[in-house]
This record gives structure tokens, C-alpha cells and sequence, in this order.
């Protein structure tokens, strides 16, 4: 299964690229979309649009796995981030790939298997279950790959429960 994990974001959106057969991971590819302050705000989101779609047809993922929008006290950030995770479902939707979302704590709890876990945990488990010689730079992209891991983790065990029956 190839499932394309997104950290959604406005000026910068994190994806990660997994392949995910019999519990083994394999990396495809990972980064991060940015957008310029000084460009038009539509513009920006067109952007993050003609990416998205490019990693799509590029990888061609079964699933899309995106994290909950999670609160932020900043309103207008709040606004940007949620425009940003708007433009990813819509690009999934239009290619017909089923969306997944998870919320942070359910991401750290498919990662490390605790949902309490720090940032460095995440990054330590990430790196040991892709079998990376380092954490994956920058945060953004090392938060989608987590994300994509726990939908492995989750739909693997959905599975296997779903075989059993």
C-alpha cells in the first residue's frame, strides 16, 4: 500500500511518501511544499495545489493520511493552516484516493504507541521504523511521514481484524 501523509500547512506543508507491504516500510519520498510571504494569498494556495498533485501523479498512493487541524490560539493562523488542509483533502478527492485523519494524539500513539509522547520520540521512532540513517528535516516532512505511519499502523490492524472475521 502507498500511503502519502500530509501535515497540512500554509506556508509550509509536509508530506512523506511510504510504501507499507507485510509490516515493512519503505520511503518514497518526503519534503515539504512552501509558499513566499510576499505572494497573493490565492497564489500561495495554488501552489500548494499544483504540488500536491504533482506528488500524487507522481507516486499514485492509495490512501491519503492527513493530520486533524489541531487549535491554535491565533485565528488568522488557525484560518491559513485550515485553507491549507482544505487545498490537500480537495487534491486527494479529485484523484479519487480515500482520506484518513488523525488527530496529533492519535499520530504519536501510531508512532511510538504512546499518544503522550515528545517530538523526539516521534522523530527517533520515525527514523528507526524507516530505517533512516537520520531524522527526517525539516519537522514538517518528519510529521507527514509520521502521519502515514499511523495509518499503516492503524489500517494494518483494521486489516487483520477485518480477516480474522
Amino acid at each position: 500500500m502507498i500511503i502519502l501523509g500530509v501535515d497540512p500547512g500554509f506556508a509550509i506543508t509536509g508530506y512523506g511518501v511510504i510504501s507499507y507491504t507485510g509490516n515493512k516500510f519503505r520511503v518514497l519520498d518526503f519534503g515539504v511544499v512552501t509558499t513566499k510571504a510576499d505572494l497573493p494569498h490565492p497564489t500561495r494556495l495554488l501552489i500548494l495545489e499544483e504540488s500536491l498533485v504533482d506528488i500524487i501523479n507522481t507516486y499514485k498512493p492509495e490512501t491519503v493520511a492527513i493530520e486533524e487541524l489541531f487549535f491554535n490560539s491565533n485565528a488568522k493562523t488557525a484560518l491559513q493552516v485550515g485553507q491549507g488542509r482544505g487545498v490537500a483533502l480537495l487534491c486527494a478527492a479529485r484523484a479519487g484516493i480515500p482520506v484518513y485523519e488523525y488527530t496529533p494524539l492519535q499520530v504519536k500513539q501510531g508512532v511510538t504507541g504512546y499518544g503522550r509522547a515528545g517530538k523526539e520520540q516521534v522523530q527517533q521512532m520515525i527514523k528507526i521504523l524507516l530505517g533512516l540513517p537520520e531524522v527526517p528535516k525539516p519537522d514538517d516532512a518528519a510529521d507527514a511521514l509520521a502521519v502515514a505511519i499511523c495509518h499503516a499502523h492503524t489500517f494494518g490492524s483494521m486489516s487483520r481484524v477485518l480477516n480474522r472475521g
